[in-house]
C-alpha cells in the first residue's frame, strides 16, 4: 500500500466545514502515495468515513454505514484486492476504543488531530490491527506535517486557523472531541492562502470552532506585537494578491471583540455576511446552556456591528428543546429573533450527548414538544431569510461565478451575503466578479442579469 501505484480513495464527510477542509486535507496527504478520489466506495482501496459528533445519533449512523460497507469489503477481500476502513473526525476521537471493538470491518480510528499520519498508519494496519488507533491531540504537528500543495477545485476555499473550544457550553461535545483553543502561527497562514491564491482561489473562508478567539503566533519579525487576533490576521490576508473576499465562521459571542467588529467596517475583502450563534432568547436557558452571555448582550452587540457596517447580514443557531426550557422560555427565543432579523439561521432540536453537563439536566422536553417548537421557529427564520433575500431584487450585487447552472447558459455563483445566484452568462466568466442585478428571489436563492459591470476592475 505504500508504493506510488495507482488506488482509490472514498471518503464520505458527515458534519461542519471544519471536517470538509480536514477531508480534503486527508485527500492531500493520501495523493503522492498514488491515491486518487473516488465518488463511491466500490471498487475504492481506501474508506474513510470523517465523523461528526455533534448531531443525535452521530455513533448510530457510522455503525449503520459500516454495515453497509461490510459486504463491499468481505467482496474485495475474496478478489485478492483487500479494501481498508478508517473512522476519522470527532466520534473517532470521542469513541475510537469501542469503534475498534465494536467493529472488527474498521482497521483504523484516526482523530482530527493525526489525519497527517494516515500514510504511517495505512502501513501499521497491514502488520498489526491493533496498532491502528490514533486520536491523540497534536495540533503544532499535525500543521507542521501538512506543508503539501492542495489540490483545489473552483475559486473558493476553506482554510483552518483555529481548532477546539475552551467555553464548555453544557449542550456541546467539542471541547471533548476537538480539545482546548488552538490557533496556527500567522506565517503558516499565511504561506496557505498565499499557494491558494497562485492556484486562483479568489474566495477563502478561515475556519475555526471558535474562530474569533483566534490568537496565533505573530509573523516573523514582529513578535513584540504578542499573538494577533482575528481583526489583524484579517487585514494581513486582505493584503494578499487575488484574494478578493474573506470569510469566517463560527464565532462566540464573548470574543467578538472592537477590533474585528472594525474589520468589518474598514476591510473591503471581508464580506458584510457574519455567522453569530446565540442559542436561545431566554437568559435562563441561555444561563443553563453556559453561554455567559444574555440575550440583551447578544442583541447589544449585534446593533454595535451593524453600526459598524449597516449593510451586514446576520446568520445564526438556534437550540430548541433544551432541558428546561418553557413555553415562556421558547417565546423569549422567537421575540429575540423577530427583533434581529437573521439572513439566515441554523436550528435545531436539542441533543442529549453522553457524557455533556445537558445530559444530565433536569426537564429533559418531550421530543413532541420540542418537534413542534422547531416547526415554528423555522418558519419564522424562513419568513426572514425570503425578506431578506426579496430586499435585494433590484440590487447590483458583486457575484464571484464559481460553475455553470443547471439550465443551458446559467451560471452560478455566490453574492457577498453568501446567497446562491444563479444569472445567464458566458462560460468565460466563471472565475470572475461581476456585477449582477437581482430580478426575483427565493427563500434559498437569487436570479438576475448581468448589469454591464465588471466589479473585478473596481
Amino acid at each position: 500500500m505504500m508504493g506510488t501505484e495507482r488506488k482509490r480513495v472514498f471518503i464520505k464527510t458527515y458534519g461542519c466545514q471544519m471536517n470538509v477542509y480536514d477531508s480534503q486535507r486527508m485527500r492531500d496527504v493520501l495523493a503522492p502515495l498514488g491515491y486518487e478520489p473516488s465518488d463511491t466506495p466500490d471498487g475504492a482501496d481506501l474508506v474513510v468515513l470523517n465523523t461528526c459528533h455533534i448531531r443525535e445519533k452521530a455513533s448510530e449512523k457510522l455503525y449503520s454505514e459500516l454495515g453497509r460497507l461490510r459486504p463491499l469489503k468481505a467482496a474485495r477481500a475474496e478478489t485478492g484486492a483487500p479494501m481498508t476502513i478508517a473512522v476519522a473526525g470527532c466520534v473517532a476521537q470521542a469513541e475510537g476504543a469501542e469503534i475498534m471493538t465494536r467493529a472488527p470491518v474498521v482497521d483504523l480510528v484516526v482523530g482530527p488531530q493525526t489525519y497527517h499520519r494516515l500514510p504511517e498508519l495505512i502501513a501499521r494496519t497491514h502488520r498489526a490491527r491493533g496498532e491502528a488507533l490514533e486520536t491523540e491531540f497534536e495540533p503544532d504537528e499535525k500543521f507542521d506535517a501538512l506543508n503539501i500543495d492542495r489540490q483545489v477545485e473552483g475559486y473558493t476555499a476553506f482554510v483552518t486557523v483555529q481548532e477546539g473550544c475552551d467555553k464548555f457550553c453544557s449542550f456541546c461535545v467539542v471541547p471533548y472531541t476537538r480539545g482546548a483553543e488552538w490557533s496556527r502561527p500567522v506565517d503558516q497562514i499565511t504561506a496557505e492562502v498565499r499557494a491558494l491564491a497562485a492556484k486562483g482561489i479568489r474566495e477563502v473562508t478561515l475556519l475555526g470552532q471558535n474562530v474569533n478567539a483566534f490568537h496565533g503566533a505573530p509573523p516573523a519579525g514582529r513578535e513584540a506585537d504578542g499573538p494577533w487576533t482575528l481583526g489583524k490576521l484579517l487585514r494581513h490576508i486582505a493584503m494578499i494578491g487575488g484574494i478578493d473576499r474573506i470569510r469566517y465562521t463560527t464565532s462566540h459571542p464573548r470574543d467578538m471583540d472592537d477590533d474585528l467588529i472594525a474589520a468589518h467596517r474598514d476591510v473591503a475583502e471581508v464580506m458584510p455576511y457574519l455567522h453569530l450563534p446565540v442559542q436561545a432568547g431566554s437568559d435562563r436557558i441561555l444561563k443553563a446552556m453556559n453561554r455567559k452571555h444574555s440575550f440583551a448582550e447578544y442583541e447589544d452587540l449585534i446593533g454595535r456591528i451593524r453600526d459598524a457596517r449597516p449593510d451586514i447580514a446576520i446568520s445564526g443557531d438556534f437550540i430548541v428543546g433544551f432541558p428546561g426550557e418553557t413555553d415562556a422560555d421558547f417565546e423569549a427565543t422567537m421575540e429575540g429573533v423577530r427583533r434581529v432579523h437573521y439572513a439566515s439561521a441554523f436550528s435545531f432540536k436539542y441533543s442529549r450527548r453522553p457524557g455533556t453537563p445537558g445530559a444530565a439536566l433536569p426537564g429533559q422536553v418531550d421530543d413532541a414538544v420540542a418537534t413542534e417548537r422547531l416547526h415554528a421557529l423555522q418558519a419564522l427564520l424562513e419568513d426572514q431569510q425570503r425578506a431578506f433575500n426579496r430586499s435585494q431584487i433590484g440590487r447590483v450585487l458583486p457575484v464571484l461565478f464559481e460553475k455553470a447552472g443547471r439550465e443551458p447558459g446559467q451560471l452560478h455563483g455566490r453574492s457577498p451575503y453568501l446567497q446562491s445566484v444563479h444569472c445567464d452568462a458566458p462560460e468565460q466568466l466563471i472565475g470572475q466578479i461581476v456585477e449582477v442585478r437581482v430580478e426575483a428571489a427565493t427563500r434559498s436563492s437569487l436570479t438576475g442579469v448581468l448589469a454591464g459591470g465588471k466589479a473585478d476592475a473596481a
